[in-house]
């Protein structure tokens, strides 16, 4: 977070980037990156999939789109602070310990309403550590968060005193908090800016005073990161030695610009390759609002083009290797890494000033020989990502794909008219392919995320699509095959999963495999045998999608080798089903207390209900809908939301992500958060789960506390499958 006053400065500033280095122009030679995959620069620490208010509350955004990235740290609001209406560090912690999340790091002067905060003493400050610590000991998550006790000190409540007061202040609270949790884990000194000189007098006296942090961090939100952050990092490990401090886990917990960073595949990638070379975490800064990701998720759960860079940086496996920009300080980055497990090497990179230009490399991969599993030709395939604003993402489409000879323990893969504001990503492979694996509805096992005993081998087998396929499921009960598809709409689409399941000692003729939808089983599908390892068949699930962004999983499940198959590819296509849709004004249906039917043109039928919640009794019922047969189902919520709500108002909008508490037939009510819409006629959907009775049902919309459910135009029942 910054001043409005530095943040127009800026923007002021922006332009000043368009003067450095650039990566290339038209008519001059192709710039050159080289990929060492005999350099190895260690495990690989997914730093940069970090964000700050990245999450609003519990499903904000929806848990798929986060799991997906591989995400390592949140920084979210004090507990039940007031700076902003959403964000609450310990409420979003289920989910994000669900999705694989690391470490949650607690923003304690956000327990404040504005910005900057109200400086009233650090008497009522510690007050309110007491309360705030209290609270983080209290919960289940006790162990996954860091305390942030000061953020941008420079900048408020000790700007002229960083060197006296803001020491002081800080051993004071520091001391509190452990007075009352005495594992905490404590992060600072938090600085605006990478200040060298305050840095180090900061150190010197938490040495000698006996409150080093935990972790040390600072912001990266100027242009100067772009040519000075490894100036920045090594400067600052060089104070660590200098005083003898055993080296501390960098957080840079606020970063990217003000304008022109956020949701560019582009420009972001230089983020992700510096922060990863270096081993450090990251957070996107937060210009936007919050519980979508800092523009990598847009209407809940579809992606922005930014979204599938962390994706790909996400799903890179084994260690990173060494590469070699054009220029260490230029636009033009990436990170490769090197699976000798699964015979992969992968790179993500992109970049260019002008971020509006393109450019021409060669992407020049040495050190062949030390990953001789890859043999003497290999098979490149490279992909990109356009930047897409805040608008859903067309998703990945394929740049080039080509069978490449090593010559000397190395190859070059040229590329033309790459887009600076896009990225890029590259899958090396042993040359096993047999077809194409650009078509835009077929996700290729091999380059799947694996889990459990699922593995590639590149062996002899014939007769799969694309570069191989995914093996490892006999004798296993873990093994996983992890598919991220796409869904244009809500709807129903055909699975179309390949597969061979020849002879295996033990297991019978006919197979079957589990199939996991977004973190919950779903069904299993019967897979009959083939002939042999070499004989391929289809089997096809009907299954009802959310649009955006679906987590497809293939999974082992039994203990007797019913399982045991080798996985080709998931083919998505569109298909038909029964959906039907309930409109809430409909006369049919009861409304209680304050709730009423009122006139838009946006909605679905010219009408919606409004005025439900606030109270218990002001509710909205659908009546007589109508299920084949018990069991669960989808519902598909058209809703709008545009309320803003309490807390600083001078850099983002407090979006408020209403809720409502969901019961069918009377029971148990579960609550479900919408998305704010940023629009009281912007209608989305969101999908639900409701475990209806065979026959007619009665579903529920409530709020009985102060707040509102959003506004309701339709509902749609499917079942999961078809």
């Amino acid at each position: 977070m910054r001043s409005t006053k530095a943040r127009v400065a800026w923007c002021a500033v922006v332009a000043a980037v368009a003067a450095g280095v650039t990566s290339g122009s038209a008519g001059a030679a192709p710039s050159q990156f080289v990929v060492d995959l005999a350099a190895n620069t260690g495990a690989l620490r997914y730093g940069a999939t970090g964000f700050l208010y990245g999450l609003g509350d519990e499903g904000i955004p929806n848990e798929t789109m986060l799991a997906a990235l591989n995400p390592q740290v949140t920084a979210q609001k004090a507990p039940d602070g007031l700076q902003h209406p959403n964000g609450d560090a310990l409420k979003i912690a289920p989910m994000f310990k669900r999705a694989g999340g690391r470490e949650i790091q607690i923003y304690m002067q956000d327990i404040y309403k504005n910005w900057p905060y109200e400086n009233l003493g650090i008497a009522d400050y510690l007050s309110k550590v007491d309360t705030m610590v209290r609270k983080v000991v209290a919960d289940p998550n006790r162990t996954s968060y860091v305390y942030v006790p000061f953020n941008e000190p420079d900048g408020i409540w000790y700007q002229n005193d960083l060197r006296g007061r803001f020491l002081a202040d800080w051993k004071t609270v520091y001391q509190r908090i452990r007075s009352i949790d005495p594992g905490a884990r404590i992060a600072g000194p938090g600085f605006s800016s990478y200040r060298s000189a305050d840095l180090r007098a900061f150190m010197t006296y938490a040495r000698d005073n006996g409150v080093l942090p935990d972790v040390v961090a600072w912001h990266e939100l100027g242009n100067d990161f772009f040519t000075d952050w490894d100036n920045h990092f090594n400067d600052y490990r060089g104070i660590e030695t200098s005083l003898g401090v055993s080296a501390r886990p960098i957080s840079i917990n606020e970063y990217g610009r003000f304008s022109g960073d956020l949701g560019v595949p582009g420009n972001l990638v230089q983020f992700v390759s510096k922060f990863e070379a270096s081993k450090v975490d990251g957070c996107l800064a937060y210009w936007t609002t919050a519980g979508g990701l800092n523009d990598l998720v847009t209407r809940n759960n579809q992606a922005t083009g930014a979204w599938w860079l962390y994706k790909w940086y996400g799903e890179l496996t084994g260690n990173t290797v060494a590469v070699t920009p054009p220029s260490s300080t230029g636009s033009l980055q990436g990170v490769a890494a090197l699976d000798s497990a699964k015979k992969q090497a992968r790179l993500v990179f992109g970049g260019n000033n002008p971020a509006s230009g393109t450019y021409d490399t060669d992407v020049i991969v040495r050190g062949l020989a030390s990953a001789s599993y890859l043999g003497s030709r290999v098979h490149a395939s490279v992909w990109g990502v356009d930047s897409s604003g805040l608008n859903p993402s067309a998703g990945p489409y394929l740049v080039r794909e080509g069978d490449y000879t090593v010559s000397g323990g190395q190859l070059t893969i040229p590329l033309t008219g790459l887009k600076g504001t896009s990225a890029y990503h590259v899958v090396i492979t042993p040359d096993k392919d047999l077809s194409t694996v650009g078509s835009a509805s077929r996700y290729e096992a091999e380059y799947a995320r694996l889990a459990g005993s699922a593995r590639v081998t590149y062996g002899t087998n014939t007769g799969y699509s694309g570069t191989y396929f995914t093996e490892g499921y006999g004798a296993s009960a873990n093994a996983s095959t992890r598919f991220v598809v796409t869904a244009p709409t809500d709807g129903y689409y055909n699975l179309g999963l390949r597969y061979s399941a020849g002879p295996y000692s033990g297991a019978p003729a006919n197979r079957s495999i589990r199939l996991k939808l977004n973190g919950a089983d779903l069904t299993d599908v019967a897979l009959p045998g083939t002939a042999d390892w070499n004989t391929w068949n289809t089997a096809t699930t009907k299954v009802f999608l959310t649009a955006g962004i679906n987590r497809v999983d293939v999974n082992a499940y039994a203990t007797d080798d019913r399982d045991a198959i080798n996985v080709d590819y998931l083919d998505v296509t569109a298909a038909t089903g029964t959906v039907t849709a309930y409109q809430a004004e409909a006369g049919g249906n009861t409304l209680g207390g304050t709730a009423v039917v009122v006139s838009d043109s946006a909605a679905s039928g010219g009408r919606y209900v409004g005025w439900i919640g606030a109270g218990a009794a002001n509710t909205l019922r659908f009546n007589n809908v109508t299920a084949p047969a018990a069991g669960r189902y989808r519902m598909v919520v058209t809703y709008a939301n545009g309320e803003l709500g309490e807390g600083a108002d001078n850099y983002n909008s407090n979006i408020v992500d209403r809720y409502s508490d969901i019961s069918v037939n009377g029971g148990t009510a579960k609550r479900s958060y919408f998305r704010n819409t940023l629009g009281w006629s912007n209608y989305r959907t969101t999908v639900v789960d409701v475990d209806l009775a065979a026959g007619a049902n009665a579903i529920t919309f409530a709020n009985g506390s102060s707040g509102y459910v959003p506004n309701i135009d339709l509902i749609q029942i499917a079942a999961p499958t078809g």
